[in-house]
């Protein structure tokens, strides 16, 4: 099974409230400001916002006027063209280092990021790498405990202290461990939830700095996960985690839970970091590299 049948079915919902709908507009208008007008109002329903849909429909007005573009078919694979160039046509690789790279992981409870970490180590030693878990979120205890059962399926190492422990040791311990035992890799598993949201930001905060003492140079990768079922929430979400350590990468989950994937839009236009991985179902093989060619063609071909 190739990957891009992969995303089409994972993308089946996304398809069905976007691109079809796009469809149906193309067959019964022609170029118009009505046109223009139902167009944003479908992207705006499926989640790419206001401000980004208003500034795409712009660009293709601009576009389609100049190629002089006759009928709206011809707008629908311009708006498909503008699409890939805004998600960029490369995948973004994670920064793996040729020693040791630390990943932290992070994300609100509830956005998928314990089984996302499961999915990454899972990938990794796919690839030959030797990974090794960090428990991070000690003030859950079905963290630590959902996290040791990930990692025995998995099959690699996990580093954990007693729930209430602090954090920042759980992590500066794994990573002294992947030194010892000559791991590739360290995953990091981080709070979601603490009694305040100034509680949980100092929290990471202490966490990437002790993550650089335990290794210079570290984290090498900060992964956000959010949820794309949330929709514009998710951007609120990283704005915040965006003012405590510098994101390198998003990782959207759920795109297959949702007919509002024009998130990944959203996502791409108004934040500075690109998205690394999607997840389109459940099982362990269902988290992968972001492909926005794979993507865009999923949805509209």
């Amino acid at each position: 099974m190739g990957l891009l049948y992969k995303f089409k079915q994972g993308l089946k919902k996304t398809r069905e409230g976007f691109v079809d709908k796009i469809d149906r507009l193309v067959k019964g208008k022609k170029i118009s400001d009505e046109f223009y007008d139902e167009l944003e109002e479908i992207l705006i329903g499926a989640d790419v916002g206001v401000e980004t849909t208003l500034d795409l429909v712009e660009e293709l007005k601009g576009r389609a006027r100049e190629n002089r573009l006759g009928d709206t078919e011809e707008v629908k694979e311009l708006l498909k063209e503008i699409l890939i160039e805004r998600l960029g046509k490369e995948v973004k690789p994670l920064n793996i280092s040729q020693g040791l790279s630390v990943i932290l992981v992070m994300g609100v409870n509830g956005v998928g990021k314990t089984t996302s970490i499961a999915k990454l180590a899972y990938l990794m030693k796919e690839e030959g790498k030797r990974v090794l878990i960090a428990a991070g979120d000690t003030f859950r205890a079905a963290a630590i405990e959902q996290l040791e059962i990930w990692a025995g399926r998995v099959g690699v190492d996990i580093i954990k202290h007693k729930i209430g422990s602090d954090p920042a040791a759980v992590i500066f311990d794994a990573v002294s461990a992947a030194q010892a035992r000559g791991a590739d890799v360290v995953l990091c598993d981080t709070a979601g939830r603490l009694h305040t949201k100034m509680n949980l930001m100092e929290e990471l905060k202490k966490i990437h700095r002790v993550t650089g003492k335990a290794l210079p140079g570290a984290p090498h990768e900060v992964l956000l996960v959010l949820d794309a079922t949330t929709g514009q929430n998710a951007l609120s979400q990283a704005k915040l985690f965006g003012e405590v350590s510098p994101i390198t990468g998003i990782v959207l989950t759920k795109l297959d839970g949702t007919a509002k994937g024009g998130i990944v839009i959203a996502v791409s236009n108004l934040l500075d970091v690109p998205i690394k991985y999607i997840g389109i179902g459940e099982s362990l093989e269902d988290l992968h590299a972001f492909n926005p060619q794979d993507f865009v063609s999923a949805l509209f071909d």
